[in-house]
Parts: structure tokens; C-alpha cells; sequence
């Protein structure tokens, strides 16, 4: 058995989430793309895990409590279990961006401590 798996995704789809594609164990993994004017459809939060949104192209607006953050292609954001949040595409633009969701608090060593130099 490898110790790795590789997959291809369709980077136009609506949205493709990775977890069973890459037999993830520890985080989750989306790809998303919506149309200008398109919003999740329902406000969320988590119990356990933090979210990192990776915006790849395009802009949007994060509701996060109540405050509109503005999102532009580059821009990176940490989102806290408990915050109440719905991403929406701006109404002039499509966004596309990486939603990474993994427990909060879980990560125990960073690269420079976890990784091994054989």
C-alpha cells in the first residue's frame, strides 16, 4: 500500500471536497466556486473546528457575527469555530476560493519540530 494518493479534480465544479478523494484523517478540504451574487445558503458555525479560507480568484464578502469582511484573490482568513459566518460572491464578481477545516487547537508541532530531515 502507498504511503500517498493523488487525485485530479475539476477546478470549475461547484464545489469538490477532498476528504474521501484523499482518504484526509485530520483536516477537510474543500474547492469552491460561486457566481456573482451567489451566498452559501445558510449561516453556520462549528463545535470543534477552525476554518482557513484561501481565496484563489475573484471577491467576496465574509459575514463573520454580523461584519461584512471584504475578501479579494490572495487574501487568506482564519475563521473560529464559534463564529457564526456565511461567505456570499461579491455582486459584480465569481469567487473562488479553498476552505481548509481542521479541529482548533489540534496541531501540536509545526514543520520545523514535526519534520524529519533524513
Amino acid at each position: 500500500m502507498k504511503n500517498f494518493k493523488k487525485t485530479t479534480v475539476q477546478m470549475d465544479a461547484a464545489r469538490t471536497e477532498l476528504h474521501e478523494l484523499l482518504n484526509l484523517t485530520g483536516e477537510e478540504i474543500s474547492i469552491n466556486n460561486m457566481p456573482a451574487g451567489v451566498q452559501v445558503p445558510f449561516v453556520h458555525k462549528h463545535k470543534q473546528n477552525e476554518e482557513v479560507y484561501g481565496v484563489i480568484s475573484g471577491k467576496g464578502i465574509m459575514n463573520i457575527d454580523g461584519e461584512d469582511v471584504i475578501l479579494n484573490a490572495g487574501d487568506w482568513m482564519r475563521v473560529d469555530p464559534s463564529a457564526k459566518r456565511q461567505l456570499r460572491a461579491a455582486d459584480d464578481s465569481a469567487i473562488s476560493y479553498i476552505c481548509i477545516q481542521t479541529k482548533a487547537g489540534s496541531l501540536d508541532e509545526f514543520t520545523a519540530t514535526d519534520g524529519v530531515i533524513l
